[in-house]
């Protein structure tokens, strides 16, 4: 069936929806009039009357929604329209009535629109070379690809700052040429892959990206903004414009180094102290009195949340230097639960909280590195006994999921997050100005925890509303489905920008 006879049809029977009830709604008003004992030629006459009226109202809503997809390609002629570039693209994913039809005509416009603009560039040489021109002199590389990847275009000044003549960049794949790496989840290739399956034209920027140069231990660091053109006539699918920030970038990685460095001075002396407290905690358990033995427990509480603190630093200079290592390897989930309840139980226990657990019988193994996998999840019950306020509960529950992954969440009944805030919670050092001044962090601990879990394959998430708690949870996957990408080396897999990659051991590219 084509797209036009689908949209004949889902019309057909929507109309045959409102006639059919509003015959049933005219035929209900004059058994409800007769009912009341007014008399026959009065009934009709208020049945025909509801019946104009529920007409009306229902033609209305009729023509609205079948003149819809006639309204969506106005407004898809009207966007590229030079008179009316204030009009914006319709939103296609909302269409409900013909969606593949108008999908199919709304491109073939943006098509017709892109030719003729390079029609009418190209009538004009002068017009020409001045746009090459003005590419080419530009102060900041700029990079032109087709719809292969391949490099067709690059100016002066990306020659210049990525060490390469044009031969060497030129019909070149751009994967090839650029070993890029980025902050998030969404790097070049995945960011094209999802346009070029669902838009014609976007727009996309990246955050300290890194190029790591040939035969040389340093860096590039980077802001990147791309452009796509869905079937452009002139080859030209995406651009990428660089904005190089590499001292800056540099010297934040440096202070945050300098930071580790001095943090990791710290770890000695907190290993001796905490084991100083478990052994006084041990042996004088029986001889000290309840306040005595209070503050032992509060000596012991804070100890681990300090050196939290020192791994959380040091995990995070780590993935700033893109130096973060996770070995996978089959684990038990639920005994890491248990492991990381009995260590954080205490420290809930001195704020008063309790924390219940609901695992689900007969999870699978995972594939996950087992201390940072234990970070993450006593991050998050860490926040969760800050932030818990006066609620004294504390759920943590995992469960496999409808998709085949292992979720975990914890839950607390506390002050809740503003949802202006939840966007930037994953942000390296954010913190809610409303609650900075009466809970202490360093806003490290979720930053850390997404780099993990993603590291992972996972996926991390807060769901929150302000003076109802808190719901933060995150998934890992199966064993045997990470042990099915190793392609039966059991020894560790590495995850780069491009994808899973066979090897020792697990990188955050």
């Amino acid at each position: 069936m084509d797209h036009m006879n689908k949209l004949r049809g889902q019309i057909r029977w929507y109309l045959l929806g409102v006639i059919v009830s509003v015959a049933a709604l005219g035929v209900s008003t004059y058994g409800l009039v007769s009912t009341l004992g007014v008399e026959s030629i009065a009934s009709m006459a208020i049945a025909l009357a509801v019946s104009l009226l529920i007409a009306y109202v229902a033609a209305e809503l009729a023509s609205r929604y079948v003149m819809n997809p006639l309204k969506i390609l106005e407004q898809a002629v009207l966007h590229v329209t030079p008179k009316h570039d204030g009009t914006p693209a319709p939103n296609l994913e909302q269409v409900k009535l013909g969606r593949e039809l108008l999908t199919s005509l709304v491109l073939q416009v943006y098509q017709l629109a892109s030719s003729t603009d390079v029609g009418q560039h190209s009538n004009s040489s002068g017009e020409d070379l001045r746009a090459k021109s003005i590419a080419s002199n530009l102060p900041l590389p700029l990079l032109v690809m087709d719809k292969m990847g391949s490099i067709i275009f690059a100016n002066e000044a990306s020659q210049k700052y990525l060490m390469k003549t044009a031969s060497e960049l030129q019909d070149k794949n751009v994967y090839d040429v650029l070993d890029l790496s980025f902050q998030t989840e969404q790097t070049l290739d995945t960011w094209l892959n999802d346009v070029r399956a669902t838009k014609v034209v976007a727009t996309q920027t990246w955050e300290q990206v890194r190029l790591k140069l040939p035969d040389s231990k340093n860096s590039l660091q980077f802001d990147m903004a791309a452009y796509y053109n869905k079937d452009n006539p002139s080859r030209v699918e995406t651009m990428l414009v660089l904005f190089d920030h590499t001292d800056s970038y540099n010297q934040r990685d440096q202070g945050l180094s300098f930071i580790a460095i001095a943090v990791h001075e710290l770890r000695t002396p907190i290993t001796l102290l905490r084991g100083y407290i478990e052994v006084f905690g041990d042996e004088l358990k029986d001889k000290l009195n309840p306040e005595l033995h209070d503050f032992m427990e509060k000596m012991q509480a804070s100890a681990q949340q300090l050196s939290a603190f020192v791994n959380n630093i040091l995990n995070v200079a780590r993935v700033e230097a893109n130096q973060l290592v996770l070995e996978l390897s089959e684990q038990n989930w639920p005994e890491i639960v248990k492991a990381v309840g009995h260590d954080l139980d205490l420290r809930a226990h001195i704020k008063g909280k309790t924390i219940e657990y609901y695992i689900a019988d007969n999870l699978p193994t995972v594939g996950a590195d087992r201390v940072s996998a234990y970070e993450v999840l006593a991050n998050l019950l860490d926040n969760a006994i800050k932030y818990s306020n006066k609620s004294q509960k504390i759920e943590v529950r995992s469960y496999l999921t409808k998709d085949g992954v292992i979720e975990t969440t914890v839950t607390d009944q506390g002050m809740g997050i503003p949802e202006s805030v939840i966007p930037h919670l994953f942000e390296r050092f954010y913190r809610n100005h409303r609650t900075q001044a009466q809970v202490g962090g360093t806003g490290l601990g979720l930053y850390l925890s997404k780099a993990i879990v993603e590291a992972h394959g996972g996926h991390i998430w807060v769901r929150s509303k302000e003076g109802q708690g808190t719901v933060v949870g995150f998934t890992l996957q199966p064993y045997a489905l990470v042990a099915g990408k190793l392609k039966g080396d059991s020894a560790g897999i590495v995850r780069q920008a491009h994808g899973w990659i066979k090897n020792h051991s697990l990188y955050r590219r």
